[in-house]
């Protein structure tokens, strides 16, 4: 009988009330121990952009780029799936370096029908290339060479071919390149006007 009071006593001295706890700090021993960090690397995915804003003037128009070649050039393909193949330079884009080559990459284009009961044509357009995957071609010696400048003594400076030797900015070229101009141009409205003739016939009948 007597154990079983010492042993309720024991009990009441363990009971602790709720406001036993207020405003106090529990003991270290009671604390649990403090939780590592893991420092691990954190993956940062950025989404590329689909295009790059160009460098532009005050003016806010794009910076034209100096080309080794000019409208007239004989050319030499020396990469891509045109690779080898020669033709000559009709058009100079100046703001992102590329050319237009006669002949060479060529892209299918589906032109739509201008009148009522034409069909729509189908034509092949020259697409343009970066002006590095190009080199100037001499058609005398049949090779491809990078392009130099010199000073002539009459103080012009033009552009030659630095295995031949040959001056590519010459009173001939440029004569020549003058011709090709005129022939294609009248070429071109000849071609015009064959388009031209079925449409008023069709329209007269």
């Amino acid at each position: 009988m007597a154990g079983m009071v010492a042993l309720q006593s024991s009990f009441t001295s363990l009971y602790f009330s709720s406001s036993s706890f207020i405003c106090q700090r529990l003991s270290s021993s009671v604390c649990l121990p403090p939780v590592k960090s893991i420092e691990k690397p954190f993956p940062i995915a950025a989404k590329l952009k689909r295009w790059e804003r160009k460098e532009c003037k005050p003016n806010s128009l794009p910076l034209l780029h100096k080309l080794h070649v000019k409208v007239g050039d004989t050319v030499k393909v020396i990469t891509g799936h045109d690779k080898g193949k020669i033709g000559d330079v009709t058009e100079v884009i100046r703001h992102n370096s590329k050319v237009i080559v006669k002949d060479i990459n060529l892209k299918t284009k589906h032109v739509k029908s201008k009148q009522e009961g034409e069909s729509g044509q189908i034509v092949k357009v020259e697409a343009p290339i970066h002006s590095s995957n190009v080199m100037l071609y001499s058609v005398e010696k049949q090779v491809a060479s990078r392009v130099g400048h010199k000073t002539l003594d009459n103080g012009k400076r033009v552009r030659y071919l630095v295995k031949t030797g040959e001056i590519i900015d010459s009173a001939e070229n440029w004569k020549r390149l003058q011709k090709e101009k005129e022939k294609s141009k009248e070429e071109k409205e000849e071609e015009e006007e064959e388009e031209a003739a079925p449409a008023s016939s069709s329209s007269s009948s």
